[in-house]
């Protein structure tokens, strides 16, 4: 099935692009990780297998992410968790199979909490919630200094240029932690996570299975699996748990 793209108008005229692929309910979300686009390997082989199997599915660029508006230095935690709850409000019906790669599984657990009734099961892809506490803790004296002085530091990565970390980012991700307590949810939820990941430790996985309220909760570890999860062998664990969560009754 043809997939369909456009630009979605936040409210304050930034635009979030986004493509989609029509089919039958409960459809897919993905939401990319920090610094990713809607472009990238998983996303892209999520929107075939849905098309294959006439499900609908959604994928979009956070503000200052890949092709939409606004800066990315501008953006945090709460304001990226913002745009998915508007593209997912204005893009989809019914509840959604959110499926939150590294950052985008953080989102995913804030609209867990926050709009319950837009949930229909969550798949997290090394999801990294309260990253940014991490973040913090590691700070060189160095880069506090920057911070200090001009509000942002340029933190190293291996996936290419320096990511941007902002003082707003770490201030406002302290107010958006999602493990400090109990998550209230009774659908189902798969957590895919690779066990030589350098930027998730492996048992976040486990601390968001234990604080999922509901028991359709399962981890699949991938002794091997890196951050990304994007080899053949690691799309097709996705594809097969996001079939789970479709099929699931809950």
């Amino acid at each position: 099935m043809r997939e369909e793209s456009g630009r979605l108008d936040r409210g304050d005229g930034v635009e979030l692009a986004w493509r989609r692929v029509a089919g039958c309910g409960p459809g897919v979300v993905f939401l990319g990780g920090f610094r990713s686009d809607m472009t990238g390997t998983k996303a892209e082989d999520l929107a075939a297998f849905c098309a294959e199997t006439g499900r609908a599915f959604l994928r979009f660029d956070y503000s200052g992410h890949g092709a939409s508006g606004g800066a990315f230095e501008a953006g945090s935690i709460g304001r990226w968790a913002a745009d998915a709850e508007a593209a997912i409000g204005a893009l989809t019906t019914g509840p959604q199979v959110l499926v939150g790669s590294s950052m985008g599984g953080w989102i995913s657990l804030l609209l867990m909490r926050r709009r319950p009734e837009m949930v229909a099961g969550f798949v997290g892809i090394a999801a990294a919630p309260d990253f940014t506490l991490r973040i913090e803790a590691a700070l060189t004296v160095e880069a506090r200094a920057a911070l200090e002085r001009e509000g942002v530091w340029h933190r190293p990565s291996a996936y290419g240029d320096p990511y941007p970390i902002t003082r707003g980012l770490l201030e406002d991700g302290r107010r958006q932690m999602v493990l400090d307590r109990a998550l209230e949810f009774e659908g189902p939820v798969r957590l895919l996570q690779g066990q030589q990941d350098p930027d998730v430790p492996w048992d976040t996985a486990l601390r968001i299975a234990e604080a999922v309220t509901g028991g359709d909760v399962q981890v699949v570890l991938v002794k091997d699996g890196d951050h990304r999860l994007s080899r053949a062998e690691d799309l097709r664990v996705l594809r097969r748990v996001v079939e789970e969560v479709m099929a699931s009754p809950g």
